[in-house]
């Protein structure tokens, strides 16, 4: 019989992250490198990277990136996209050819902008009307996907192990200021390009390690706003979430991080500033369905900065360090290591208590 301590439980997942405070660019080199000591984590089911600051010369455009399952779909899909915006450019992402990496659908980007004529019959800003229009896409045109939207910054995920998805994607020859990471171990979803880590919805990415068992309540009230979760598994949910409490309800990240990692009643009441408590109070009885119970790690990636976030029962493991103007975010010390082996100040953060790293204002 094997017993628990003959082999490594490794909790499933990987996640990591780095970012620039200064704004410097990097190539997807190192991030892609940080996801090996992490291997044992992944099962080769899903493994997927995004990178902000990557389209400089694209950068007040919309980056749509696509999975078509046919020629048919893609030329489909472009003529509903030109209907409502400028394509600007559109292109098959760049990949080398991997045993690694099998089944590949077709990987399409565009580079568009909303017309301003569209925008001002529906009278809605840019933002929520792209929004709208992935969620159209996603939920009513068959074997399409957009799988990130946002403004230069990009997601690239597959069906393989991270290490190997990032040389598919030739993140190599990319330069951002910021990179998340994921390496998957699905354990009750299925393995498919499109459930693959990050989930983005216009600049917001989010890679997760856990299990969310409130995800039924969360989908059933974000549902009521418009959003659609039809990529099988249940963190799609979470940036869904966070679109909808930062960008439409106006909250900061650490309100935020306070709805969906909320501290217990016991730990509000206690607090003696009376505006914290007041504040909390008010999130937890607003927003009591969006609450995410079950052991989580999550990395927010967003325009000019990342969050890291713990479930407030620290159920899941994950470190952060420094090194001069960069912050390191990792499940494992090792993958942090190979990014700067010299790096400073490793802590783990508290549960509950987000890490966030903006680049200096006036930077990008």
């Amino acid at each position: 019989m094997i017993r628990e301590g003959n082999v490594r439980i490794p909790s499933g997942c990987a996640i990591a992250a780095v970012i620039s405070r200064s704004g410097r660019r990097m190539t997807g080199s190192s991030i892609t490198e940080a996801m090996k000591p992490m291997h044992d984590r992944s099962n080769g089911l899903g493994g997927g990277f995004a990178g902000y600051g990557i389209y400089p010369e694209y950068k007040d455009l919309y980056a749509l990136h696509f999975f078509f399952d046919c020629r048919d779909t893609r030329k489909k899909c472009e003529a509903f996209l030109k209907e409502s915006f400028e394509v600007v450019k559109g292109e098959l992402i760049p990949t080398r050819k991997m045993p690694e990496i099998t089944d590949e659908p077709i990987i399409w980007r565009y580079f568009v902008t909303p017309l301003r004529s569209v925008l001002t019959d529906l009278q809605l800003d840019e933002k929520e009307f792209v929004a709208r229009t992935v969620m159209k896409i996603n939920v009513e045109m068959d074997g399409a996907y957009v799988f990130s939207s946002g403004k230069n910054m990009g997601t690239f995920k597959a069906v393989g192990f991270p290490e190997d998805v990032g040389v598919f994607y030739r993140l190599d020859e990319y330069e951002g200021y910021c990179w998340t990471a994921h390496g998957r171990y699905p354990t009750n979803t299925p393995g498919w390009w499109g459930g693959a880590h990050p989930f983005t919805l216009l600049d917001y990415s989010v890679v997760h390690n856990g299990e969310i068992s409130s995800y039924d309540a969360n989908r059933r009230y974000i549902e009521m706003f418009g959003y659609k979760c039809t990529l099988q598994t249940d963190t799609e949910v979470i940036t869904y979430i966070l679109d909808y409490l930062i960008r439409r309800q106006g909250l900061t990240l650490t309100e935020a991080a306070n709805v969906i990692a909320a501290p217990f009643w016991s730990t509000i009441e206690s607090n003696t500033d009376e505006y914290e408590r007041d504040k909390l109070r008010y999130l937890r009885t607003v927003f009591p369905s969006l609450l995410i119970t079950g052991p989580f790690s999550i990395i927010l990636g967003f325009d000019g900065g990342l969050m890291a976030l713990n479930d407030r029962l620290k159920l899941r493991s994950m470190v952060a360090g420094e090194k001069d103007d960069r912050v390191f975010i990792a499940s494992e010390e090792a993958a942090i290591r190979v990014m700067e082996p010299d790096a400073e100040k490793i802590w783990a953060p508290s549960g509950g208590e987000p890490v966030i790293v903006t680049v200096k204002e006036g930077t990008l």
